[in-house]
């Protein structure tokens, strides 16, 4: 609609460009105070499993217990959820949580051989925590430098 200069309507505003089908958009808030869920790996799972396999015929004891030990590291990667929230390491079985760990009580924390990341190590003030790395490494990492940068 134009505008006319006796007119009682004031100008509309033009309309809205058309937005592409693939466009992104994306919204910011602070690492340090959102929630990030890390996604699990099964690399350690499914390693032991496999070797457990040939373990089977020269060695069955050992071999089993290799297997069980992979399958209950399966079932925990499947079953337990990190979040890092701005304040805490929660975990979670299924929507239930089942553990609190505040940052202010950390510590130190390490991961362990780098390279191939296979156990996450912190301390608290009263404890200390050794975690097989069942989770992706990479955030894990930078949820940990960001949240806990005094390592």
């Amino acid at each position: 609609m134009n505008y006319i200069p006796n007119s009682p309507l004031p100008p509309s505003p033009p309309p809205p460009l058309p937005t592409p089908k693939n466009a992104v958009t994306t919204s910011f808030t602070s690492n340090s105070a959102s929630t990030v869920e890390l996604k699990p790996v099964y690399y350690i799972p499914v390693v032991l499993v496999i070797a457990a396999i040939p373990l089977l015929l020269v060695q069955p004891l050992l071999g089993g217990v290799i297997a069980l030990f992979g399958l209950f590291l399966m079932f925990q990667a499947v079953t337990l959820r990190l979040k890092f929230t701005a304040t805490d390491l929660d975990i979670y079985r299924g929507e239930k949580l089942i553990r609190r760990f505040p940052y202010v009580e950390w510590q130190n924390w390490r991961i362990f051989w780098t390279r191939v990341p296979i156990l996450f190590y912190f301390k608290e003030v009263k404890s200390i925590h050794f975690l097989p790395i069942l989770f992706d490494p990479n955030t894990l990492k930078n949820c940990l430098e960001q949240r806990c940068p005094s390592n």
